[in-house]
């Protein structure tokens, strides 16, 4: 099983010679983690920040989980603070509700995506439900994080992307980080926010690598109204790549994927603006309808099926605000409308690079 193949260093203050005034403290430098080493330490500062955090879920104690993301952490917090559940998602998360109704901020795993929908209901009836229910009198700061979609070479019911059930429905913020520094990030933003927030992370990126800047997160949640400048920033759309021709749009596991789509386009003449959703629900589509008035020409990649998908709604949205700049329809690669096949077969089913630039090559040909 791979384990953390790094954790965030001590920082290590250099210091530069001011003149007049002595040695001046400059910003640490950033680190290099795995996404999953940048989840893993963004877990572990919120429970430093706030000892009312804690994380429950199945072999996520001694383990340290399926893909080790809560590695270390047991050892360091506690039995009270890092629980292992037993293999009943409904109970997990009813049990996190309560506790998030007596004042803590539970933070829950769902080992694998296709796990969740024995949780569906209590998810999507009570978490959703019971601010709206209550009048505003209760708020349930829950985490779920859900491992989800494909690229692992995983047997059945360990590759969905079920986002698109979730943001359905009101009253969840659904979110999806794609770089190891949106995944330090988001996750310690998730937490500190008084909203249920479904935190679906790309497992086949838990191993990509990327620098970390750990201080930009705790200047913003360490203020008073960090919370709020915390949930506003992990709803707003990235722009990962600037480009005039055409707009790819992508959240999560897609977003590499759109940025090779730009470099090989690139070689052809053809500049793409890559923009990382982040947020599925609430959808910052005015950053995309913005892109869209520039290029005129717009592609959203995901791996859930494209029926009834994200892209479906971001589709209507550019349609709607943008209609009189397009050149050409907005379309969308994703999964087919099937089963997710079985790991033989899942190359074949999820968005390809040779789809995308195809995509691409359609939109700048119309």
């Amino acid at each position: 099983m791979t384990t953390l193949d790094e954790r965030p260093a001590t920082a290590r203050t250099q210091h530069a010679a001011a003149s007049g005034s002595g040695a001046r403290a400059e910003r640490p430098a950033p680190t290099t983690m795995t996404m999953a080493g940048a989840i893993n330490a963004g877990l572990r500062a919120a429970m430093e920040r706030d000892p009312k955090t804690l994380l429950m879920g199945e072999d996520i104690g001694a383990l340290g989980g399926v893909f080790r993301v809560t590695d270390g952490l047991h050892k360091d917090f506690g039995d009270d603070r890092v629980m292992d559940t037993p293999l009943a998602e409904s109970g997990i998360v009813g049990t996190a509700i309560g506790m998030a109704m007596r004042g803590y901020r539970p933070v829950i795993e769902i080992q694998f995506d296709g796990f969740i929908f024995p949780a569906y209901d209590q998810i999507t009836t009570q978490l959703a439900k019971m601010h709206y229910r209550s009048g505003g009198a209760i708020q349930l700061p829950v985490v779920i994080r859900v491992p989800f979609a494909g690229g692992i070479g995983a047997v059945e019911h360990h590759s969905e992307s079920p986002e698109a059930l979730f943001a359905h429905t009101a009253g969840l913020r659904i979110v999806s980080p794609a770089t190891p520094q949106d995944a330090f990030d988001m996750i310690q933003q998730a937490i500190a926010s008084p909203d249920p927030v479904m935190f679906f992370e790309p497992k086949a990126r838990y191993w990509d690598k990327g620098e970390v800047d750990t201080t930009r997160v705790k200047a913003q949640l360490d203020t008073a109204a960090g919370a709020s400048t915390g949930t506003a920033e992990m709803s707003r759309a990235r722009v990962a790549r600037e480009g005039s021709d055409v707009t790819v749009v992508s959240y999560g596991p897609t977003v590499r994927l759109a940025l090779q789509a730009a470099q090989v386009a690139a070689g052809d003449g053809t500049d793409i603006e890559v923009i990382d959703l982040r947020s599925i629900s609430p959808l910052d589509s005015d950053t995309v309808v913005k892109s869209a008035r520039k290029t005129g020409r717009v592609v959203v990649v995901h791996e859930a099926p494209t029926s009834f998908g994200s892209g479906a709604e971001l589709s209507s949205r550019v349609h709607e605000q943008a209609f009189f700049h397009l050149h050409a329809p907005v379309l969308r690669v994703g999964g087919f409308s099937t089963p997710y096949p079985g790991a033989v077969f899942e190359h074949d089913y999820l968005p390809s690079l040779d789809r995308v630039l195809d995509a691409v090559d359609k939109v700048m040909a119309h």
